[in-house]
């Protein structure tokens, strides 16, 4: 019993003395493991692609081209404005808040981030837009640009393999569930069929897993929020250079329409040069507004004016009705009475009035040859610069729809190039006329047409009377 007693008493000291040494003994710290992007790769892709896109806008090759072509499209100088400086102005709004979408999906990133900096993202780049401050120096310098553009272009490319074969992956994934469930082909068959997939399936994940570690999926926020940062920054210094802003606040531009932009104006005397360096004009000036910060103030000049199309949510439509009349004018033969009344009820009340009038009094005959040649070459006039704007603004549009919202623009369509800015009624008043030219040629065809049916008609009766 004594001897029991002294066991247990030992055992007690020995046990206590274990619980002594471990609670002396510090726990290592473990570093908490950083997360990674995962699929929200193909999302950061997407951005860097838009960064990308933006800086290659900027490009000198572009700007000149701005400058020298877009702003001077004749039908933007028809019926959106022939003011030089509201059209830049335009240019820079939508560079502007093409550039705080793209900072806004950073920011949303660099939430997720545990250096103090790039969480503090939002807060430096607003303070950069409105006032020039870099208080980190993330502005990088042309040929730092340039390298950090190869590589997210690399990142690019090599995520969006990634989103490929994963979807091989999950292709062959369900194949082979399928082939599991399928009882049609022999055991031999089938089981040598699972096997193959099951091979292929194999070599698949290793692709994928391979990928995973060269792209964006194993990168952590801070990694790629590092990478995003600095680009924005300097994408949004160079739009300020191109433009001639200063630091302080955005350049202030006139909202009003030019009022001598008609359907047919006099050909503008003033002609507009690139000279080397920011985009100058006199009535270009910086004005300091308190209330309004850069961004703030460039929103406010893309809205539309309320005398134009975009203001009326008319754009797109008219965009669609141009392009309808437009097959319709090169083949006015093959247009039916169906279609001809499709198109009647896609005119607004509007056009319908100014149609009316237009056509009132006018003969049902338009068997003049000679007049259907004018109406077309006018036609022809009219279509050669109103088209482009109808057709820049499918291309605008679809670019910025829901489902395409992630991708990256596939051309440099400007909203100033489109129908969004266009005079409601000097629209109006140009697809009046392409209504009457048309209502004349489709008429003169039929007529035509009706003509050499009724003379092929006659020379068959006379020859089955010959034949008689």
């Amino acid at each position: 019993m004594a001897l029991e007693t002294w066991l247990i008493k030992v055992k007690t000291a020995i046990s206590s003395s274990f619980d002594t040494v471990k609670a002396s003994t510090p726990k290592p710290k473990l570093s908490p493991k950083k997360s990674n992007v995962g699929v929200l790769a193909f999302e950061i892709a997407g951005i860097m692609s838009k960064i990308l896109h933006l800086w290659q806008a900027l490009a000198d090759k572009n700007i000149i081209r701005l400058r020298n072509e877009s702003i001077s499209l004749e039908g933007v100088r028809k019926i959106v404005s022939n003011d030089e400086s509201f059209l830049l102005g335009l240019a820079c709004a939508e560079l502007a808040e093409n550039i705080r979408l793209v900072a806004k999906s950073v920011s949303r990133l660099s939430r997720r981030c545990e250096d103090s900096n790039l969480q503090s993202f939002d807060r430096l780049f607003e303070v950069f837009a409105n006032t020039g401050h870099d208080s980190l120096c993330w502005v990088l310098n042309p040929k730092d640009m340039e390298a950090k553009s190869k590589k997210m272009d690399r990142y690019v490319t090599i995520t969006a393999t990634l989103y490929k074969e994963m979807e091989e992956l999950t292709v062959l994934e369900n194949g082979l569930r399928k082939a599991l469930q399928c009882n049609e082909y022999e055991s031999s068959t089938k089981e040598q069929k699972i096997v193959d997939l099951q091979q292929k399936i194999i070599w698949q994940k290793q692709e994928v897993k391979y990928l995973k570690e060269r792209s964006l999926w194993n990168r952590s926020f801070d990694t790629v929020v590092n990478i995003l940062a600095r680009p924005v920054f300097t994408v949004l210094a160079r739009t300020k250079l191109v433009f001639g802003i200063g630091h302080g606040c955005p350049a202030y531009l006139p909202r009003s329409l030019s009022a001598s932009a008609t359907v047919h104006p006099t050909e503008n005397p003033n002609t507009c040069s690139f000279v080397s360096g920011p985009l100058k004009s006199s009535k270009l000036e910086e004005k300091k507004d308190s209330n309004n910060g850069f961004f703030e103030s460039n929103s406010k000049l893309l809205k539309a004016p309320t005398t134009t199309l975009g203001a009326a949510a008319l754009a797109l439509h008219f965009a669609n009705l141009i392009i309808i009349m437009e097959k319709m004018i090169k083949s006015p033969q093959l247009v039916g009475v169906d279609a001809r009344d499709d198109l009647y009820a896609m005119l607004p009340s509007s056009i319908r009035s100014s149609l009316r009038a237009r056509l009132k009094g006018v003969g049902f005959s338009a068997s003049d040859p000679v007049l259907a040649g004018e109406w077309r070459n006018a036609l022809g006039r009219i279509l050669g610069w109103l088209s482009p704007l109808a057709h820049n603004m499918i291309k605008w549009q679809s670019e910025r729809s829901f489902e395409q919202q992630n991708m990256v623009p596939k051309t440099n369509v400007l909203l100033l190039q489109t129908l969004y800015f266009a005079n409601k009624e000097k629209t109006e008043a140009a697809v009046t006329e392409l209504l009457v030219g048309l209502n004349y040629i489709w008429r003169f065809e039929r007529e035509m047409t009706a003509k050499a049916l009724f003379e092929c008609a006659n020379m068959n009766g006379l020859l089955n009377d010959f034949k008689c």
